[in-house]
């Protein structure tokens, strides 16, 4: 096992360090800065040569492979700089609002596999009922809004019309969480419930279920007992893959209910060409990203025989 591991940091060293090269280069393809735009939007002129010496300042006036070798050497001894704008340290300002877009992420995806897994499961044994007809519909329309138009829907039912929810956040954290929880549950909730609906579909035709229900066992212990154990698999990628689309469709759920986490933060750095806060979300996303991964690989390796099985071989 611990060689396993091992093999696998290994290989995912390269993956981050390619992640982070070609963020760092897509930001300078982009064209301006930090220290540009903070100037043209100042209200006055201010001449070439000042602007100059602030580029000086921050290292700008380098070139490329330069900027991008001390900022990947800074980052391996804990210093991701200092953000152009706040002037604050980029570190101390990504790990303060982390928290925030981690619960938010947490609870999404709590609230999904608490609307997905039954309502997945009920599809599949009423099929080709009218429950399974209502759910596959509603699952349809759900997995059709994408997360702005979903935010929007709830804020006019839940916080303008029946007034029950902020708009916006407030102090009460609990209450605020509820309606980015709920959008960003809509969209993964209604694809997953189609997900586990064909899982639990493909394990129900299998023999060993026949099996069982010829030896009289009751349906709901073949569920929940053995068909759910063997579809266990496939819901932990889900559940994985789901890590993926939550970072980033946490960053447009933020912005719209501005949660204070850091997706916010990440559109109000690119908005300003803050190029430290910008590379350290892509960098800390990236890390988080293939750590859930490896994770899951690790959960796999546990449960399925047949990847313990492969790995000896090799």
């Amino acid at each position: 096992m611990i060689k396993y591991i091992l093999k696998r940091f290994l290989q995912l060293i390269p993956i981050l360090i390619g992640i982070t090269f070609l963020s760092f280069g897509m930001m300078r393809l982009a064209g301006g800065d930090a220290v540009t735009y903070m100037y043209d939007n100042a209200g006055t002129t201010v001449s070439q040569d000042i602007i100059d010496a602030a580029k000086k300042e921050y290292g700008l006036d380098q070139p490329f492979l330069v900027q991008y070798a001390k900022w990947f050497s800074g980052m391996l001894t804990g210093d991701m700089g200092v953000s152009y704008v706040s002037k604050q340290d980029v570190y101390e300002s990504f790990a303060s609002r982390l928290p925030a877009t981690l619960l938010l992420t947490v609870s999404s995806l709590i609230t999904t596999m608490l609307i997905a897994l039954p309502l997945g499961v009920l599809s599949a044994v009423r099929q080709n009922r009218w429950i399974d007809y209502l759910i596959r519909f509603f699952s349809f329309i759900g997995n059709s809004m994408p997360n702005f138009f979903a935010a929007l829907v709830l804020m006019y039912f839940f916080s303008i019309r029946l007034g029950w929810l902020p708009v916006i956040t407030s102090g009460n954290t609990a209450v605020s969480l509820i309606l980015p929880t709920l959008t960003l549950a809509v969209s993964m909730a209604s694809k997953y419930t189609r997900q586990i609906r064909a899982t639990v579909l493909e394990e129900l035709n299998k023999p060993y279920v026949a099996g069982a229900r010829a030896r009289g066992v009751r349906g709901s212990v073949i569920i929940w007992k053995n068909v759910m154990r063997a579809s266990m698999l496939s819901i932990i990628t889900l559940l994985a893959l789901s890590v993926g689309s939550l970072l980033g469709g946490t960053t447009i759920v933020e912005t719209i209910f501005m949660w204070d986490g850091v997706g916010k933060m990440a559109v109000d750095a690119i908005t300003m060409r803050d190029y430290p806060i910008i590379q350290a979300y892509v960098a800390w996303m990236a890390v988080i990203y293939v750590l859930v991964n490896l994770i899951t690989d690790l959960i796999y390796h546990f449960l399925d025989p047949r990847v313990r099985l492969g790995e000896e071989e090799r």
